[in-house]
């Protein structure tokens, strides 16, 4: 009688092979518990509240209203997606988005370089200490506090006002009811809002560096810059990589915080952002089924961003991947 598949020399070793993984998984996760319970809330945390609400998604194939139930509403198939081509208000939004996003990205990138660099570079400790504390200050406070703050230093009688005329300068603007002024003053006051909290990575990475290449360097007539250059710069450039990744798959994400704080009618043409969208949309006019697939279209667009943006990093360097 012909052995099946099943009993095979092959099939058995294959069979063994797994069952012994599956132990030596099983006796490495006894011998590490006290570790595997640490990250048991963060898990229980995560399926809670991360994937548990996935299951929302199909809001955004279905006609939904309060009075039914996700299961219980109509399907609609794409026609949520439809509309949403068709929405100028829509498209107004992903426009504000990607201007507020791309100055964000210009300045908010390379400042929080430059900053730890100079922060590093700075021979005396307390100095450095108060000059890493300010910095990192602004990012510690809500945007409800910092949103208040700028309101009131922008207006018609505000700090900025009363600076520009010390100087000379004629000026009696409310700046946040002009419309065309709002990317600049959004992306500014995120960059200082986060560009001391962004040098931490840096800084960190920076540390670790080996004092004996900066002497070497020094003993071969290298100036400050010049180290900077060739030994600061390229120790970094796996961080610089991956906050490039991060930062480029957050194009089309936004601040709500600090939208719902800063927007009124006036700018609102210049400050309604997708996320912004999504909010008025979805909670203040009751269509969560559109919300809903806006939120989804923009999600798949930022996974697929991150992954070219990851892709296009591996070929630079040297196919390795930062993520």
């Amino acid at each position: 009688m012909q052995a099946s598949a099943q009993d095979t020399p092959h099939a058995k070793h294959r069979k063994a092979g797994v069952v012994a993984r599956v132990r030596q998984w099983w006796s490495q996760f006894i011998y590490q518990w006290q570790l595997q319970a640490m990250i048991a809330p963060g898990i229980v945390f995560m399926i809670i509240f991360n994937f548990i609400p996935i299951y929302g998604l199909v809001l955004a194939f279905k006609n939904y209203t309060v009075v039914d139930t996700i299961s219980g509403a109509p399907w609609v198939g794409w026609e949520n997606f439809r509309i949403i081509l068709s929405d100028k208000y829509f498209w107004d939004s992903v426009w504000n988005t990607l201007g507020i996003s791309a100055i964000k990205l210009s300045l908010g990138f390379v400042l929080p370089i430059i900053l730890a660099v100079m922060i590093y570079e700075v021979p005396w400790g307390p100095f450095k200490r108060i000059v890493q504390t300010l910095t990192y200050l602004p990012h510690f406070f809500s945007w409800i506090i910092l949103g208040g703050m700028l309101i009131n230093w922008l207006s018609t009688n505000g700090l900025l006002n009363e600076i520009l005329n010390f100087v000379g300068v004629n000026a009696s603007s409310n700046y946040l009811l002009d419309a065309d002024k709002y990317w600049g003053i959004a992306a500014l006051s995120d960059v200082w809002k986060e560009a001391g909290w962004g040098t931490i990575l840096y800084l960190a990475v920076m540390a670790g560096i080996d004092p004996s290449l900066y002497e070497a360097a020094e003993m071969d007539g290298a100036s400050k810059i010049r180290r900077i250059w060739h030994i600061t710069i390229p120790e970094l450039g796996t961080m610089i990589t991956l906050n490039m990744v991060l930062s480029i798959s957050a194009l089309f994400g936004s601040n709500l915080d600090q939208t719902l704080i800063l927007m009124n009618t006036q700018n609102q043409p210049k400050s309604e952002v997708i996320n912004s969208y999504v909010y008025r949309i979805g909670l203040t006019q009751g269509d969560f089924s559109y919300a809903t697939a806006v939120g989804l279209g923009v999600s798949i667009v930022s996974v697929v961003l991150l992954v070219i943006t990851n892709v296009v990093s591996k070929k630079i360097n040297d196919n390795q991947s930062v993520l």
